[in-house]
């Protein structure tokens, strides 16, 4: 009897190892956990193993080669997961690639080195990225102004950029946290920094690090950025060499003329903009749209959809719309939304209210790179306030949001095809 049972379970582990050929990971609405299901996906790519993503299949779904391994880790992390044979697989596999469906498969094939740029002092509220890439359980590395002025951004792939400004405004703070202890040190650690690297004022710095951050895209980086960091920067490289800070910031006036000697053609984004002048006022300029927004807005009535792309020839910007639902809570930020009127005719616009005519998601290519602006702060907390605790992120697994956000850390891994205008 031991003999016979020896030889079934030899048998079933060799007809299983035969079966199951593949792991299959949905990404619709079957999945558990869908922010995890990332994190899966990039784990497996540190293995040394590709992954499938394959665009418009239901939802944007995973599929990889089967190993015991991998099978474990989707166990633990609770993603939800299927074993498929070589035929099961192989079928959708055709499916995918009849003509008339509007799916393909793109593959996962480089680990994404990743970089958040942010303070290294604690700050008084969170952010959305790294919130995502630590629940997906996706690495990443802090760096900031003097990172960035090394040069160190050849090392990464993948740039975040925190909720910071890069006019040297203090994000327009000091009218509301200027007696606060926190905003007293940010401006005492960025003074410091500006004259450790030779700079008189904040802004002078500020616009440095948006020039290598600028040079970074242009050799092939990408650059993801949301809330203030996605105005501030254009409007911190659109104002090179002009003062656009008044005297509570640098110590002197801004230039009187600042606006007219704005220069669109040095930004990615935006154009045509109108800065906002006071400050005491806690807007950068008229690219936000979110005080006029918020009279015709509530929570409930606040969302934004995404466009569907040719997934066979818009590669690109389908891998980063893909989702399980194309109708998307809003929420706001300091920066919340952007006027279309002042994007420009190049950007591509992923993610809009069309009855806001306001675009929430945009993206672009810039020499060699792409960047991706995402408007708001946080897509589970409606409005997020400074001093206010995270976004629990396990009372949201599936959130649509998030998974904007975790598309364009998976981006750079994919092998792409070269676009068709």
């Amino acid at each position: 009897m031991k003999k016979i049972l020896l030889v079934c379970i030899i048998l079933l582990a060799i007809t299983k190892s035969t079966y199951a050929a593949y792991i299959y990971i949905p990404m619709d609405e079957e999945q558990k956990n869908h922010l995890k299901a990332y994190g899966i996906a990039y784990w497996i790519l540190t293995k040394a193993q590709t992954v499938d993503w394959m665009l418009n299949y239901r939802g944007g779904s995973f599929g990889c080669k089967f190993n015991s391994i991998f099978e474990k880790e989707c166990l633990i992390r609770g993603v939800t997961y299927q074993i498929l044979a070589d035929a099961q697989y192989a079928k959708i596999e055709a499916d995918i690639a009849n003509p008339e469906a509007n799916m393909d498969i793109v593959k996962l094939e480089t680990v994404p080195k990743i970089a958040v740029y942010s303070p290294k002092t604690k700050q008084p509220w969170d952010d959305a990225v790294t919130l995502a890439m630590t629940y997906a359980e996706i690495p990443y590395e802090v760096v900031f102004d003097d990172e960035v002025l090394q040069n160190k951004l050849a090392q990464y792939n993948w740039l975040h950029l925190h909720h910071e400004d890069f006019t040297g405004q203090y994000g327009k703070f000091w009218a509301q946290y200027r007696e606060t202890a926190w905003y007293k040190a940010e401006v005492k650690e960025a003074e410091t920094t500006a004259s450790r690297w030779g700079y008189k004022k904040v802004s002078a710095l500020k616009l440095a690090v948006a020039k290598k951050i600028k040079d970074f895209v242009t050799g092939g980086g990408y650059l993801f950025a949301m809330c203030s960091a996605t105005d501030s920067y254009d409007i911190s490289l659109a104002a090179d060499g002009t003062d656009i800070c008044e005297s509570m910031f640098d110590g002197d006036p801004a230039d009187p003329r600042a606006e007219s000697k704005l220069d669109f053609t040095k930004t990615f984004a935006f154009q045509k903009f109108h800065l906002v002048r006071n400050p005491a006022e806690y807007e950068f300029s008229d690219i936000d749209a979110t005080q006029q927004r918020q009279a015709i807005v509530n929570e409930e009535t606040d969302f934004f959809s995404l466009f569907t792309y040719s997934a066979k020839w818009d590669q690109i910007p389908s891998m980063l719309c893909q989702n399980h639902t194309k109708i998307i809570k809003g929420f706001f930020g300091q920066t919340t939304a952007f006027r279309k009127e002042t994007i420009k005719p190049t950007v591509t616009v992923m993610g809009e209210n069309k009855s806001l005519n306001e675009a929430r998601y945009i993206h672009g290519e810039f020499g060699k790179g792409m960047w991706t602006f995402y408007g708001g702060h946080d897509p589970e907390d409606y409005q997020h306030m400074v001093g206010e605790p995270p976004t629990e992120m396990n009372l949201h697994p599936n959130s649509p949001g998030y998974r904007l956000i975790l598309n364009n850390v998976l981006f750079p891994a994919a092998k792409k095809k070269k676009q068709i205008d």
